[in-house]
């Protein structure tokens, strides 16, 4: 499991943010500006991509918080098919703005993950929860409630991070994966929950309240 201080730039940026650079800085001192100004904007791009700030963690009770920054795209009652039951789904997608590191929706421990290789369609598109590449973990929190939080790749996204294994504990808010390139989150919970967002919401990981657990 990984836990490190926020560096602002994603530690999984570091290596493609410093080729962009070495490159645009390369091409400006040869004074090749046609090649260069391109350059410096990938560089810019790659950056604002790889970008990792802090985040403020809801204090709320049951609160189950966002696990990814994006756009909600789907907010309802539907199978889970890793714990196999009814439950309340919420779906985040995340474009290639968005920040890309995946925090723990909850405190709770990992009971299992599992990793299913698939397909990259677009991942704003309901079929992407079941046909696309995409992990799994499932959460159990000390109050006896399971969520499951699913990475999803999407159309150009094709490496999905996870650091955290069956047992291991997080904390909510707690950095656990990264997603590279445009990708969805899924978040089953137990169908009793209240959810706190419509489709449509931007929200923001961790600090955006998508739903409130039953109380125990």
């Amino acid at each position: 499991m990984s836990n490190y201080p926020h560096p602002i730039i994603a530690r999984e940026g570091w290596l493609f943010v410093a080729l962009a650079l070495v490159v645009a800085l390369a091409l400006s001192i040869a004074g090749l500006w046609l090649l260069a100004v391109p350059a410096w904007l990938v560089a810019l791009f790659i950056l604002q991509f790889f970008r990792d700030p802090p985040r403020a963690v809801p204090t709320v009770p049951n609160a189950v918080l966002s696990p990814a920054d994006g756009r909600v795209v789907k907010v309802e009652k539907a199978r889970d098919p890793y714990l196999d039951r009814d439950a309340l789904k919420i779906s985040v997608f995340m474009n290639v703005f968005n920040v890309h590191s995946n925090r723990s929706p909850v405190d709770g421990v990992v009971v299992g993950a599992w990793y299913h290789p698939g397909g990259f369609v677009n991942a704003a598109l309901d079929k992407a929860s079941l046909d696309n590449e995409r992990n799994a973990l499932h959460l159990a929190t000390a109050g006896g409630q399971n969520v499951t939080c699913v990475q999803i790749a999407g159309l150009i996204a094709r490496r999905i991070l996870c650091y955290v294994k069956a047992g291991d504990t997080l904390t909510r808010g707690q950095r656990y994966g990264f997603i590279r390139f445009g990708s969805r989150v899924d978040v089953y919970l137990d169908p009793a929950s209240t959810p706190e967002v419509v489709v449509g919401d931007i929200v923001s990981a961790t600090e955006t309240i998508l739903a409130l657990l039953p109380a125990a």
